[in-house]
């Protein structure tokens, strides 16, 4: 087969890909003739269309219709993907500018799947920061009453836990101010895995005025760092699946039980690539049976910037496989560019 034949009957492919996507109806050799300018006969198309059904890319589900593309078909049509649609101006600006709203991590977070689900008429998912990779950057005490404190726990990528603690003694604010700095001292620039050990040590270190409420306090925050799930998930716009109930053969139900255990979906987004780049997994490359007849663009935000840029965790969209492969790309690339930029302080 000549290189021209074969570059042609590429074309072919994406044209029933781009085709199929639009409309969700099987392509015929007439629809192709007539909105895409291929440059050959009806009768060539045919032929053409025959040879991609051999290959696998493109199957016919009654003798009379026209083709759809195959799972091994949208494969080969993303893996041809040279460039992804690019995001206008006002839609990069309203993204940014919807981001930017978010108060702490979390809600940059909760914005960036509201968004994805929005623009990509998909479900959407982010996985919160994975914990071996945030470290404290300060506890602050606050004495709320002669008998209780709150304990605000702030990592370096944002993220903010508090706890109230009630102590078994009155605490003063003097006393208060050294608990802090003990506490401080103990944990800042350590991972959160690492940080229970560290209180643990506290206890036996602390001057006898306060052992009690240092006891109390490393209680509560090892409590907070090791039972407190480190990998959790935001998800929205599940409903947008319902529309599409057809297209997934017994499968939406399957689907939806993923999502909502999480446990598939956060193994598929720890294996998200590298940053800046954007994976693509279609239906039965899926690892777990409940997403064999979905799709899954995700790609990794991060913390930091340059070489000290670290993933923190991964956000992408679950949906048919028949989806806008490169304007889903496109979407999911810019929110976790625009939410590491954010995280970032840029």
């Amino acid at each position: 087969m000549s290189t021209l034949t074969d570059a042609r009957r590429q074309e072919v492919l994406r044209a029933i890909v781009a085709d199929y996507i639009a409309s969700q109806e099987p392509v015929g050799s007439k629809t192709l003739v007539e909105r895409y300018r291929l440059g050959v006969s009806s009768a060539t198309i045919r032929n053409d269309m025959a040879v991609l059904e051999s290959q696998g890319l493109i199957s016919q589900q009654h003798a009379s219709s026209g083709r759809i593309p195959t799972q091994q078909g949208y494969r080969q049509f993303v893996d041809s993907l040279h460039e992804v649609k690019p995001l206008s101006p006002p839609e990069r600006k309203a993204m940014l500018t919807f981001l930017e709203g978010g108060v702490d991590l979390e809600d940059v977070l909760g914005r960036s799947v509201q968004l994805l689900a929005q623009v990509t008429a998909q479900a959407a998912v982010v996985q919160l920061p994975n914990l071996k990779v945030s470290r404290v950057k300060h506890c602050e005490v606050v004495r709320l009453s002669p008998v209780r404190v709150l304990l605000v726990l702030i990592t370096d990528n944002g993220r903010v836990d508090q706890r109230n603690v009630e102590l078994d003694e009155v605490i003063n604010q003097d006393q208060t101010y050294r608990l802090r700095d003990i506490v401080n001292d103990a944990l800042v620039g350590e991972t959160l895995t690492d940080a229970p050990a560290e209180l643990a040590r506290l206890v036996d270190d602390a001057p006898l005025d306060i052992r009690h409420h240092v006891l109390k306090v490393a209680t509560t925050l090892i409590e907070t760092l090791v039972e407190r799930p480190s990998d959790r998930l935001i998800m929205a716009g599940t409903s947008n699946l319902t529309r599409v109930t057809r297209d997934f053969p017994e499968g939406l139900p399957k689907i939806i039980e993923a999502l909502e255990e999480q446990v598939v979906v956060l193994k598929l987004l720890a294996r998200v690539p590298d940053l800046g780049h954007v994976s693509v997994v279609i239906g039965d490359e899926n690892e777990e049976d409940q997403l064999r007849d979905a799709s899954v663009v995700a790609a990794g935000y991060s913390f930091g910037t340059g070489g000290q840029a670290a993933t923190l965790g991964g956000l992408g969209v679950v949906g048919p496989t028949f989806m806008d492969y490169s304007g889903t790309i496109s979407k999911v690339s810019a929110v976790a560019q625009y939410v590491s930029e954010i995280l970032a302080g840029e």
